[in-house]
């Protein structure tokens, strides 16, 4: 019986020994003392003493699962569908060595967005909500320029990554709860290290991703929403080398884009230049001409200035030779509009000839007479003379024929005055059907009202245009229109009994007084 005592005593020692070992060695892997793993793992073999370690693989599975992930390439701007085996159990550092190792992308290019959460490199898969085949997840990659990632800082970056992705597994293993924590040493009693309070995070989120930006970055990194507008920089806040090389960057793009916008404006002012210089601008593209439905070739049609309708030079310059206006109207018109702009002179000068171009100026003055009230047309047989006369004009000189028009008498009286060719007409009237047509003409204008005989000298008057106050060319009588009477009396100005009295006792002349006084 002492005997079999003493070996239990033995026993018992060497297990209580081994489970302290097996305490140790937890809290070694807890901690990621890989050293002092190996030393604990050393002296647990050198007791020769059944060690059972169990996985529970209901919280480890290892079965795979595809993952859909929406990749986007921050330099090219595209978006690429991609499918990747994973398992939930997977962290973002080891599916960023995967994304590194089968498409090349270095690991700090990678920023993954998982439920619409942004993903740490110590989250896993699984602490994000993806358990199933379909789920998806999000990849935007950054280009090397802006991370400012050298070649060294890759290899040293992927080395670390390494390092830490190892020590994290060691970590996460550590925290998991009893009976679902992968390997569990029998018998340890070791509790768990708790882990160290994350920093204050120091920024603002965006309002429709929930990203957390850094305090100057004027847009959310992920989504490029807004800055919140009431968010002000802390004055303590330092940015750190990423940050500061950001700024930096962005300051030199906002300086190199007004240095090309200033050239772009510099080279846009001289191309407006050389345009103005010419009369006719040439199409810089082929077009359709929208009347003969022609191909024009660039440089052989014309874009009309104010519409920038282009048309072959031919149909231009038929519209132009066929316009019965005074104006050329844009012949451009389809179902639905029609253009209302006119073509410039200097447009059609360049497409007419000399000799068109006069006819063409021809027609606009004889639109214009046509269309003026007070237009006289000189008298001179077919002279093309002609005037807009004012109201106290009684004489036209044109200076076509160098003859001058009585406007009173519509007729020229070259060395005679109105009395003296009125006389001489009514006097040739017997022999000359010319002077009796002329003569006929003055009596049927006495007859109808439109003239009358100088109260003073009796010359015929006529009133051309504007108020009721007329002056005899003859006798310089002033004469009330309305009235047929002289404005004033003997005395002059003031003196009432020349027959019209407009104005006295504040009454007009006659019902149809058209300001004569």
């Amino acid at each position: 019986m002492a005997t079999s005592e003493v070996s239990d005593d033995l026993h018992e020692g060497k297990t209580t020994k081994a489970e302290n070992l097996a305490a140790q060695l937890s809290e070694a892997i807890s901690s990621g003392d890989k050293d002092e793993a190996k030393r604990c793992a050393e002296k647990l073999a050198a007791l020769s003493l059944p060690v059972s370690i169990n996985v529970d693989k209901k919280a480890y599975p290892q079965e795979q699962i595809r993952l859909k992930v929406g990749v986007e390439d921050g330099e090219l701007e595209s978006y690429i569908p991609i499918t990747m085996l994973v398992t939930v159990d997977m962290t973002i550092s080891a599916l960023k060595i995967r994304v590194k190792n089968d498409f090349g992308f270095h690991p700090s290019l990678q920023i993954w967005v998982i439920g619409k959460r942004l993903a740490k490199d110590t989250d896993t898969l699984s602490g994000h909500g993806v358990s199933r085949d379909g789920d998806q997840a999000f990849l935007f990659i950054k280009s090397a320029m802006a991370a400012n990632l050298s070649r060294e800082q890759q290899i040293q970056e992927e080395r670390q990554e390494r390092i830490d992705d190892i020590l994290v597994t060691m970590e996460r293993i550590s925290l998991e709860p009893r009976g679902t924590s992968p390997p569990a040493v029998a018998a340890t009693t070791a509790k768990p290290r708790p882990p160290p309070p994350p920093p204050k995070p120091v920024g603002w989120t965006c309002p429709q991703c929930t990203y957390l930006n850094k305090p100057t970055r004027p847009g959310c990194e992920m989504c490029s929403g807004d800055r919140p507008a009431g968010y002000k920089v802390p004055a303590t806040y330092q940015p750190d080398q990423e940050e500061a090389l950001r700024m930096q960057f962005e300051q030199e793009a906002s300086l190199e884009y007004s240095r090309v916008m200033r050239e772009e404006r510099d080279r846009n002012y001289l191309t407006y230049l050389e345009t103005d210089a010419n009369n006719l601008i040439n199409n810089m593209d082929e077009l359709e001409c929208p009347i003969c439905f022609c191909t024009i070739e660039p440089g052989e049609g014309a874009m009309l200035r104010e519409c920038l309708h282009g048309f072959c030079r031919d149909c231009l310059k038929g519209t132009i030779v066929n316009n019965m206006d005074a104006e050329v109207k844009c012949p451009y018109m389809n179902d639905d509009y029609s253009c209302d702009y006119k073509l410039q002179d200097r447009e059609i000068v360049s497409l007419l000839s000399e000799d068109e171009y006069q006819k063409f100026l021809e027609l606009r003055l004889s639109i214009a007479e046509s269309r003026s009230e007070n237009s006289y047309h000189c008298k001179t047989p077919d002279c093309p003379g002609w005037c807009i006369y004012e109201d106290d004009v009684n004489e036209f000189d044109c200076q076509l024929c160098n003859q001058t028009n009585c406007l009173l008498c519509k007729a020229i009286h070259k060395d005679m005055n109105c009395k003296q060719y009125q006389d001489d007409l009514r006097i040739r009237a017997a022999n000359d059907v010319a002077a009796k047509q002329t003569a006929d003409t003055l009596q049927a204008l006495l007859d109808s009202g439109e003239a009358m005989h100088c109260p003073k000298c009796q010359v015929v008057v006529q009133k051309k245009d504007g108020c009721d106050w007329i002056c005899c060319l003859m006798c310089k009588t002033e004469i009330c229109w309305v009235t047929r009477q002289a404005r004033w009396g003997p005395a002059g100005s003031g003196d009432t009994s020349g027959g019209c009295r407009c104005r006295v006792n504040n009454q007009l002349c006659h019902p149809n007084c058209q300001n004569c006084h």
